[in-house]
Parts: structure tokens; C-alpha cells; sequence
């Protein structure tokens, strides 16, 4: 009798977990089919639309900030524009609305797994009172790549920009007239996924908001002093450095802290000596390389550490158009700065970003030591760095008429 109940305890303790294990596999066989669903072409079938666009005016409208007085990034327009996605429904109407708050739970996995990407470009006002914008498209298709890298819902990239134009036309009182000033342009889309799974999220929403802004530099250009940082690394091979994800810029901000402590502007990002990126802006160097040819360098983007600026792409553009010296997209090691410096070869050296177009390198402190930049002392910057800066500003600004300018009035 003893031997019967001990072996019927054996057949339900092995069914029992024969019957765990079954579940378990069931449990992730579901997870994963749900997340196969979630990056299937079904989920990238809808799509919103500018003519579907409703519009809802501020009731309250907002004092205008003078000129004078504006900081960058912390005052908004009146306006914002909101569409929400979820896995069942597609895409929902676009919205324009009063500037606010909008309401998430918790567990949205925007907050947990930095599920987020964003995009910064600005519009212009011309003298004639035209409004400009400088090669949104290509904001635009780097936001889609970006979103694809996070497993973020696919957008159709001609109706996203349609409903910015809109949303920027009904804010123009708030673009500045004067040169150097402009709006500044923040589409954002997050993961509104309730839970605190890791997987594709099944809800999303994709926002913009709108800044007026003054000029980088007030009082014109001023060269900065960078921090070449081997310790810490912004972004490395295979990884999202190439996407313009919130995740990249986070793990920035300390090592920044300690960077302008030490009395340093910004930090030089180093991976295994190779000159990366410069804060958050691209970074060019002139030079007469060793083979004895006047050369403009910049990393390369082919393995995913360097994001693909639009300014960085224009500037490239421009350089081989001019055809003065040689452009190369090639990766450069500071220990090669370093030497160029030494035997005088090194011309100058500067970031460029949205936020500032191109800014002035005047000292690099590598290994404790600080290494001087060539300056021009009458324009306080770089003479290329300067003339960049001027030709990208005119076709902004519609002083030159050229089809980077895109025109929305």
C-alpha cells in the first residue's frame, strides 16, 4: 500500500511538472507571438493624415517673451501637436491643441526602458516676413529611423511635416524677426505602453512642441575649451549612438558636470582614442594631414557611433561643393590631433549642431595637457568655421535662395 501511495506521489509530482513546464512555454510562446504581432507589417498598415488635422486655439494665449530675454528651450507656444497609436486601432486623429499636460501612467514603458526619440530643427522668418524651415525632410526621416530602431509604430513622413507646417503657421507670432533668432522645433515620440514587460510597445504617441529661441552665442562667436574624455563613452559600435534617442544624451550629463568643473566647456568623446563626437554636436577638424593635403576630417558613420547631423551632412555638402581642400569621412585618433598640433599642421577645429550651427575649438586638454587651436583673432573663430557659419545662416534666413530653404507661407 505504502509503495502505491509513494509512487502515485512520484506520477502526480512529475505530471504536475510536466504540466509547469507546459504552461511556462505556453506563457512564453504567448509573450513572444505578442511581440512578433507587435513588429509585423500589420502594425505599420495606418497611417494619419494633415488633411484629417483638428484644430483647438488657446483660449489663454501666452505674453510674448522679448528677444532679449529669451533662454533657449524653456519657453513655449501657445500650440502643440499630439496623435496617439495603439496596436488595435492604428494611428488616431492629429490634433493641434493649447500647450499642456497630458496624462500617462506609470508603468508606461517610456519611463522604465527610455522607449523615446526625438527630433530638433527650427523655423525662420525672412525679412519679407516669409517662414522657413531648413531641410525638415531630413529631420523627418531620421525620426522614422530612429522610431524603427525602438520598435516604435512606422509614421508616413510627408503628413508628419504637413502637420508641423500647420502647427508652425498658426504659432508665427511667436517666430522672432530678428536674424540669429528663430523657433525651435521638438517632435517627440514616446511609448505609452502600460507595463513593465521589455517588449515592442503596443501603444505610442508622437508629440511637438514649439520654443521660441535667440542665438547661441549673444555677444557673437565664442570658442569653446574641450575635455578629451577616454573614461567615459558617449556611444560605440552596434549601439544607438546613430539614432537620436534620449538614452544617448542621459549618461551625458554628469560626466559634463565634472567636465565644466574642471573649467572645460564641453567634453571631446573618445572611444579607444578615436575622436568622436564634441557635447552633442558633430566634430570637424582642418588640417594639412601627413600626406601634405589640406584635408576637412570627421567621423565616419558606418558603424553606428556617430548620429548623422543634419548640419553635419550640409557641411559636407557645401566643402565639396567649394572643392578647396579635400573632405574625408574617416575615422581620426586625438593621439593624430595631438601630433598635428605639434608640427603646426592642425588649421582648426570646431562642433556643429542645430543649436549653434558650428562653434569654435580654441584649447583641447588631452592626458592633462591642454593643446591650443588656431584662432582668427579679428572674427574670434576658425575663417572656414566662419564662413560655414554665414552661408548656412543666409539660405536659413532666405537671404540666398537655395532648395534647402523650404518655404511654408
Amino acid at each position: 500500500y505504502q509503495r502505491r501511495v509513494r509512487g502515485l506521489k512520484n506520477i502526480a509530482k512529475v505530471g504536475f511538472t510536466m504540466l509547469a513546464k507546459f504552461l511556462e512555454k505556453s506563457r512564453i510562446h504567448a509573450i513572444k507571438k505578442q511581440q512578433a504581432t507587435r513588429l509585423s507589417s500589420k502594425r505599420f498598415l495606418s497611417a494619419f493624415k494633415a488633411s484629417q488635422l483638428e484644430i483647438e486655439k488657446t483660449k489663454n494665449p501666452k505674453q510674448k517673451i522679448p528677444n532679449d530675454k529669451l533662454v533657449f528651450g524653456t519657453s513655449f507656444t501657445d500650440h502643440m501637436f499630439e496623435v496617439d497609436w495603439t496596436q488595435q486601432k492604428g494611428w488616431e486623429t492629429p490634433r493641434i491643441r493649447p500647450h499642456g499636460p497630458f496624462t500617462l501612467e506609470p508603468s508606461c514603458t517610456v519611463f522604465h526602458y527610455a522607449i523615446e526619440c526625438f527630433e530638433g530643427l527650427k523655423a525662420y522668418k525672412d525679412k519679407k516676413g516669409g517662414i522657413r524651415l531648413f531641410r525638415p525632410e531630413l529631420n523627418m526621416q531620421r525620426l522614422s529611423k530612429s522610431a524603427k530602431r525602438l520598435a516604435l509604430p512606422a509614421f508616413d513622413e510627408t503628413e508628419l511635416l504637413e502637420c508641423i507646417k500647420k502647427l508652425v503657421l498658426l504659432e508665427e507670432s511667436f517666430i522672432p524677426t530678428e536674424r540669429g533668432y528663430s523657433l525651435y522645433l521638438r517632435p517627440t515620440f514616446i511609448s505609452t505602453e502600460t507595463s513593465v514587460i521589455v517588449a515592442p510597445p503596443g501603444k505610442a504617441k508622437l508629440y511637438v512642441i514649439l520654443s521660441p529661441v535667440g542665438p547661441y552665442y549673444k555677444t557673437g562667436f565664442k570658442p569653446v575649451k574641450l575635455l578629451a574624455d577616454a573614461k567615459n563613452i558617449r556611444a560605440w559600435p552596434g549601439g544607438t549612438g546613430n539614432y537620436k534617442v534620449g538614452s544617448n544624451y542621459a549618461g551625458g550629463i554628469v560626466p559634463q558636470l565634472e567636465c565644466m568643473a574642471k573649467g572645460y566647456s564641453q567634453i571631446l568623446w573618445l572611444f579607444n582614442d578615436q575622436v568622436t563626437e564634441v557635447g552633442t554636436m558633430n566634430m570637424f577638424v582642418l588640417w594639412v594631414n601627413e600626406k601634405g593635403e589640406k584635408e576637412l576630417i570627421t567621423a565616419p558613420l558606418e558603424d553606428g557611433t556617430i548620429l548623422p547631423g543634419i548640419t553635419r551632412k550640409s557641411i559636407l555638402e557645401l566643402c565639396r561643393q567649394w572643392g578647396e581642400f579635400k573632405v574625408s569621412e574617416r575615422t581620426y585618433t586625438m593621439t593624430e590631433v595631438v601630433k598635428a598640433i605639434k608640427e603646426n599642421r592642425l588649421i582648426e577645429a570646431f562642433g556643429a549642431g542645430t543649436a549653434a550651427i558650428v562653434s569654435s575649438i580654441e584649447t583641447i586638454n588631452y592626458k592633462d595637457q591642454d593643446y591650443s587651436i588656431p584662432i582668427d583673432k579679428e572674427l574670434n573663430a576658425g575663417r572656414l568655421t566662419h564662413k560655414i557659419l554665414n552661408t548656412i545662416m543666409s539660405i536659413q534666413y532666405g537671404e540666398t535662395e537655395h532648395p534647402w530653404s523650404l518655404k511654408i507661407n
